[in-house]
């Protein structure tokens, strides 16, 4: 691997890390020059999927895109970089597990919700908010009725409605 930070070719391994599911394994690096420590991923390349766009463009799945949206959703929140790593690979697998070689976008969004709906209630709030294109206050507002009343129906119950 190439370290990140100086461009050196050599590093040593110092810690790797099967992941729960065993499809990954985390390996924690130092570069060899300079000392610099980073982490990589080594997983199982799967055939891949196409995503289909709302406006039917198509693009390859990209987990670090899954992965960029829940980590702004979890901005400034008690929300483990681990936690939200976990539920990427989740999504991703149930995504191949469901999946031949197409999924809608729409599907994707979904599967975060529930995720997000179980790790943190305001990051699923954030991510709702953006991905229905919320327009105006009045929506936002709804949205949290909404969780306040499924709250005080069932507190043990975390699902809460999208619409």
């Amino acid at each position: 691997m190439r370290c990140i930070q100086c461009g050196y070719m050599d590093d040593k391994v110092i810690d790797s890390r099967m992941s729960k599911d065993g499809t990954c394994i985390r390996r924690r690096r130092e570069c060899l020059r300079c000392g610099y420590r980073y982490t990589t991923y080594e997983q199982i390349e799967r055939t891949e999927l196409r995503v289909v766009k709302r406006d039917n463009l198509h693009e390859a799945l990209n987990r670090e895109k899954i992965l960029r949206g829940m980590v702004k959703a979890c901005e400034k929140r008690p929300v483990s970089m681990d936690q939200l790593d976990i539920a990427v690979d989740e999504i991703v697998a149930d995504l191949h597990r469901d999946h031949q070689r197409e999924v809608p976008s729409s599907v994707i969004g979904m599967k975060v919700i529930e995720k997000l709906q179980t790790i943190d209630p305001v990051a699923y709030i954030r991510y709702v908010s953006v991905y229905r294109q919320f327009r105006t206050v009045d929506e936002f507002i709804e949205l949290v009725r909404r969780m306040e009343i499924k709250t005080v129906q069932d507190p043990l119950q975390r699902k809460l409605p999208l619409e």
